[in-house]
């Protein structure tokens, strides 16, 4: 199925619609940060103590300046917090998923297309892998490594690599016991070309609702990773930090410090959820009748 056919289709659920219409409303606010948000949540100078905690709707000391969503215990403008939050996130969220997508892509269709003492030796590293949770293994990494987003990206590649080659390696072997995969094979045409034109090709669709499932996956893990205190410094705070902070305050009445972050998290997520569940249907034949 082409690409243009899947958009159409996504083009007439009003659920895709809706998802995709917050999404982009998510990615452009984080990628404009620097140019909307009123203020620099990391410039350290630009914060005033004395306009801590202030409610939502509040002014500046100065009167040039509306906190539309109230300020952090810093006296971080939340909205802006929010926006570079959401950078952070997303930024961390899509690197790291193409990083390990690109490490379990290869390890899984060599280990299909190869089999024997290399698919086992693959295999064992992936059960291993699978057997820890994924939260425990990023928590050892960044204990060790401590914060930074370079840290944090290889943290979150190292517990998604594979789940990658384990998705990869069962739709590759499906593909690769059919018989255009043998008749490559008896043209001569070499292993390399045979997995990267022929193998490919045909494991991207389940492949690529599985690496949008593994987007939300690595966005919520480095949330709950910099709610623990172990993603970026407190200098530069993720969604999953400002939640943290905020989280102090919560019952003692000033809910926006820990609410609106949250609900910025939620809408990114479920957001990717429910056009991964369209994007299943569209992809799946079965499924395009429904």
């Amino acid at each position: 199925m082409s690409f243009r056919n899947v958009l159409s289709q996504l083009q007439a659920r009003l659920g895709a619609r809706v998802a995709i219409a917050f999404l982009l409303l998510v990615s452009l606010g984080a990628l404009l940060a620097p140019l909307i948000a009123p203020q620099n949540p990391y410039d350290l100078t630009a914060l005033d103590l004395m306009e801590a905690r202030l409610p939502p709707g509040s002014l500046s000391g100065d009167g040039q300046m509306h906190y539309w969503l109230g300020t952090d215990e810093q006296g971080r403008d939340m909205l802006s917090a929010i926006l570079y939050g959401l950078r952070i996130s997303l930024a961390v969220g899509i690197i790291s998923t193409v990083l390990a997508l690109s490490i379990g892509l290869l390890l899984g269709l060599a280990a299909a297309y190869w089999r024997g003492p290399f698919d086992a030796l693959v295999m064992r590293l992936v059960d291993l892998q699978l057997s820890i949770p994924a939260l425990l293994i990023a928590l050892v990494l960044l204990a060790i490594s401590g914060p930074g987003l370079g840290k944090i990206v290889a943290a979150l590649v190292a517990v998604q690599w594979a789940h990658y080659a384990n998705f990869v390696r069962s739709i590759a072997l499906v593909e690769a016991s059919k018989d255009y995969i043998a008749a490559a094979r008896c043209l001569g045409i070499p292993s390399i070309r045979i997995m990267l034109k022929h193998l490919l090709p045909n494991c991207l669709s389940p492949l690529l609702v599985f690496g949008a499932v593994q987007l939300a996956a690595a966005i919520s893990l480095e949330a709950t990773l910099s709610f623990l205190g172990l993603g970026l410094p407190v200098t530069e705070p993720s969604l999953g930090l400002l939640i943290a902070n905020g989280f102090r305050y919560f019952l003692s009445g000033q809910y926006w410090m820990c609410l609106f972050p949250g609900f910025a998290l939620l809408i990114a997520l479920a957001s990717i959820n429910v056009l991964v569940d369209h994007l299943r249907d569209v992809l799946n034949p079965r499924g395009q009748n429904k």
